[in-house]
């Protein structure tokens, strides 16, 4: 079944095909990827507390660690955004084309 989009024109209606949904990621590729996380995470951690340094340097590869994380996650949602922003536009184009094609008629004489 298509969803139909109303024009102007009381009888003019428009089927659309529907966009192809992105996948959703299972429960079980999500848990594997928070554990996958936890484990880095506190792998790292572990081997700053372990390592043979001064207070100041674990200090320094902590906070280092950290920003790598946390612009690890600012730069996945940047990329998320940009290709759903791509997407809808892509899908908007989609639209008004299948419209065109529909509203065309090859016969119609131009005067």
């Amino acid at each position: 079944m298509y969803p139909v989009v109303r024009d102007a024109g009381p009888a003019d209606f428009i089927p659309m095909s529907t966009p192809n949904a992105a996948p959703k990621a299972t429960s079980a590729f999500f848990a594997q990827a928070a554990i996958a996380f936890g484990i880095g995470l506190f792998g790292a951690g572990a081997g700053i507390f372990f390592l043979p340094l001064d207070i100041w340097q674990r200090g320094f590869l902590a906070m280092t660690v950290l920003f790598l994380v946390t612009s690890t996650f600012t730069l996945a949602k940047v990329v998320r955004d940009q290709h759903e922003t791509t997407t809808v536009r892509s899908r908007i184009d989609e639209a008004r084309m299948e419209k065109l094609i529909a509203e065309h008629d090859p016969f119609k004489s131009v005067a």
